[in-house]
């Protein structure tokens, strides 16, 4: 009778003993074995999502901003049109009236004596719309060719006042002498002109600050100067004073904004 069993071999491969501990592969490790066994597991850092999430909300503000910047210049801008189709808001006119000189004359090298009465005329043509002035500062000057040597040869003001609506106001000041001395070549050129009896060509500059006011509300203080231009005068003869030619004079307003420390 034929037997069939089968008879376990009697080591197994790999192990050695009775201990049943397992011997080392025969075969070398290959170069991807040994990377993978020696390579920590990957881990993303943790500082990305918080530089991404930072710089998210750096984007919505300035978002955010720029947009509230928009909508409140539209709000001022709607207000604004607003308040000028009801009021209609036009500026004030200025006019000289007349200009007396007493005293122009030098009395040492550089030193100009100047005593001149001015009067000048502020229309207001709103019917909605009154005006409220500072101090005026006035500058007479001796006009030049272009503007650029203009000389300062009298300086006054005007008290602050209030500019009624639809009023005409008449101001009167007093030019005094110029708060320093002219340097040599100017008082030479000045000197020359006033011996000669020559009419000498001024201008009058008056510089201040003033509100609007409009019903119950009232604007903030803005800047405004007033240049009259085409006046010449002459120097008198004794105690008689003269009058300046005003025919030809006219006055132009400027509104001067300053932003920061420029003046517009």
């Amino acid at each position: 009778m034929t037997d069939d069993r089968v008879y376990p071999a009697s080591k197994p491969p790999g192990v050695v003993g009775g201990g049943g501990a397992t011997t080392n592969p025969t075969f070398p490790a290959n170069k991807a074995q040994l990377y993978s066994a020696n390579r920590p597991a990957y881990r993303p850092p943790a500082g990305r999502r918080r530089t991404s999430h930072s710089r998210g909300c750096c984007c919505r503000c300035c978002c955010w901003t720029i947009f509230v910047i928009i909508l409140l210049v539209l709000i001022v801008a709607a207000a604004s049109a607003v308040v000028y189709l009801i009021y209609r808001p036009q500026r004030p006119s200025f006019a000289v009236s007349s200009l007396k000189i007493s005293s122009l004359n030098f009395t040492s090298a550089t030193h100009l004596t100047t005593a001149i009465s001015l009067s000048v005329i502020a229309r207001n043509p709103n019917k909605n719309v009154g005006f409220i002035y500072d101090v005026t500062d006035i500058t007479l000057y001796k006009s030049s060719t272009g503007g650029d040597d203009d000389v300062i040869i009298g300086k006054g003001s005007i008290p602050s006042f209030v500019h009624g609506k639809k009023n005409t106001t008449l101001l009167r000041s007093t030019i005094g002498s110029p708060p320093v001395d002219l340097d040599e070549v100017s008082a030479s050129k000045l000197k020359g002109d006033l011996k000669a009896k020559k009419a000498v060509a001024v201008k009058i500059v008056l510089n201040t600050k003033v509100k609007a006011k409009m019903g119950s509300m009232k604007t903030p203080k803005s800047g405004i100067r007033v240049t009259c231009e085409g006046i010449k005068v002459v120097a008198p003869t004794g105690k008689t004073a003269t009058t300046a030619s005003t025919t030809a004079a006219k006055c132009k307003v400027d509104p001067r904004f300053k932003i920061w420390k420029i003046t517009f």
